[in-house]
């Protein structure tokens, strides 16, 4: 079982920046994709980003251009630089792993970010 443990949340002032990371714990195919999700206090969770092993890349309207999703050459890896942050960022970011069909039904513990004035 890979297991996927996210870091790098906090508080951060509106319109600021924060990276997240998350390792996981071995290679798998599972890793094709590697992604963030995001879940704000009474909402679904949505999918946020995504990066695949071919670089393949996918950004959700409402962070283009302020969020850069990356890999490190391991592939076991991915990073989020969020920039330009607003308030309606402000949820919990979870790192999840999938193959090129579908997503595993796991995810990480998630890392809390909160976007404050």
């Amino acid at each position: 079982q890979v297991q996927l443990v996210e870091s790098g949340g906090g508080s951060v002032q509106l319109g600021g920046s924060i990276e997240l990371s998350c390792r996981a714990s071995s290679t798998h195919e599972s890793l094709f994709r590697m992604g963030w999700f995001r879940q704000a206090p009474g909402q679904e969770r949505e999918l946020v980003a995504f990066m695949a092993v071919n670089g393949e890349t996918y950004y959700a309207d409402f962070v283009k251009d302020r969020f850069t999703i990356s890999r490190d050459n391991t592939k076991t890896m991915v990073h989020l630089q969020m920039n330009s942050l607003k308030s309606e960022d402000t949820a919990v970011y979870y790192c999840r792993r999938g193959t090129y069909l579908s997503w595993s039904d796991d995810w990480g513990q998630g890392t809390q970010v909160t976007v404050s004035s």
